[in-house]
């Protein structure tokens, strides 16, 4: 199986690593072995890794992420189109430097962005209502 120009292993075995990598998952969250965006950063790049589905590998493992940050209390990551290129090159920088830190700093990244921008939100809301007399 191949997506774009990266070749992945034998369908039937990368989909039989996935329950393991969940209940991995699963024990992480449960103590808190880590900080929910590093978990989140991890599980997604491995998954990635494994890409073990023919479709939907992407969107399933963003899901995931989201939903590891949102058990943990944290809001959604969203990725912008425009940080795309960013993201699959952490994503590759997986396969060729054998490391998931480009993602961890990615993940990271996006979250303190939408974090600006809901800031930046609140004051501009914030001034706004602030010429009304109640």
């Amino acid at each position: 199986m191949a997506a774009g120009d990266t070749v992945f292993g034998d369908h039937e075995e990368l989909v039989a690593r996935v329950p393991r990598l969940l209940e991995t998952t699963e024990q992480a969250i449960a103590t808190a072995a880590a900080h929910p965006m590093v978990l989140a950063a991890r599980f997604h790049g491995f998954y990635e890794y494994l890409h073990p589905f023919r479709d939907g590998n992407g969107r399933t493992g963003r899901l995931v992420s989201n939903y590891i940050l949102l058990r943990m209390g944290h809001p959604l990551l969203i990725i912008p189109s425009e940080a795309r290129q960013e993201y699959i090159s952490a994503l590759r920088m997986i396969r060729t430097e054998a490391t998931d830190e480009h993602l961890i700093r990615f993940f990271f990244k996006m979250a303190m962005q939408r974090m600006q921008e809901e800031l930046k939100q609140k004051e501009a809301n914030t001034k706004r209502f602030s010429t009304f007399v109640f």
